[in-house]
């Protein structure tokens, strides 16, 4: 169970930094092109994925590619959100995110399904809508948060999807993780140097470095935990997400003084029980 509270605290701490760094000047782009750095190079000594023998002809380049520039552009998302829309409400939009990947599971790659995954995709549904209601407003900036909340739920979702149909074609999950992070640093890298004429400024690749460390811990931890209770996948899942969403919720009310509307508490329970339900499928 350590490891889940680890794994989740290092996703809400992600969280946190990319807010409080945003509110301070530093460059969203810039530390996110770094943290790709880094974690690219903590998944190779972790992981220790076989890229000696990647066939060229063989290896789906296109989804490579496609994940290298959707990591980045959703993690900006990310930062958006939690700026505007706040880490309580982004955190939760982001774990309730499975419930598209599993609809996909079921309509793209036909999955069985059982009550308990209709169930949770369901309540997981009615969470989401819960939660987007409440941060309704007439003011543009608002809306604009409503906006990068729906971007983040379905942001997340597709590149859980792309990543399980690139594994689907027979690459091990550490060559597709290790690649795609690659994918990412190069990509990013490249587009920082054209626009801004600049690889970075000191602070922003410091900071996209610890982003990096935590980023790639959150990940680590998870898929640790999945190999030691591995006879137990609903604890993990639901441990996780459950975790997250309350830590995530908690920093948002103790840290940043965001307040708790009565539909933001509704979509919270909605998507509480969504998880549970999804736990109870496994």
């Amino acid at each position: 169970m350590e490891l889940i509270f680890s794994a989740a605290l290092c996703s809400v701490v992600v969280s946190i930094l990319l807010k409080v760094c945003r509110s301070k000047g530093f460059s969203m782009i810039e530390m996110i092109t770094w943290n790709y750095a880094i974690a690219s190079i903590l998944c190779y000594f972790w992981f220790q994925p076989d890229l000696q023998h990647i066939s060229v002809l063989n290896t789906p380049w296109l989804l490579i590619l496609s994940l290298g520039i959707l990591l980045p552009s959703v993690f900006l998302i990310l930062a958006k959100s939690l700026q505007t829309a706040g880490i309580l409400k982004t955190e939760i939009a982001q774990r309730l995110s499975v419930i598209l990947s599993l609809s996909a599971a079921y309509f793209i790659f036909h999955e069985q399904f059982n009550n308990y995954k209709w169930m949770g995709i369901a309540l997981g549904l009615v969470g989401v809508l819960f939660v987007l209601w409440s941060h309704r407003s007439t003011s543009l900036a608002t809306n604009k948060g409503v906006l990068y909340l729906a971007l983040v739920w379905i942001g997340y979702a597709l590149i859980d999807v792309l990543l399980k149909y690139t594994t689907g074609l027979g690459l091990q999950f550490a060559v597709v993780l290790n690649l795609m992070f690659i994918a990412a640093f190069v990509i990013s890298l490249i587009y920082i140097k054209l626009k801004y004429k600049t690889f970075g400024a000191p602070q922003n690749i410091f900071a996209g470095l610890l982003l990096g460390c935590l980023n790639f811990a959150n990940i680590a931890l998870y898929v640790k935990a999945h190999m030691l209770l591995k006879d137990s996948p609903a604890v993990v899942f639901a441990g996780m997400n459950i975790l997250v969403v309350i830590l995530g919720v908690l920093s948002g009310l103790i840290f940043f003084k965001e307040k708790l509307k009565l539909t933001t508490l509704i979509g919270l329970i909605f998507g509480l029980a969504s998880i549970v339900c999804l736990a109870l499928a496994f």
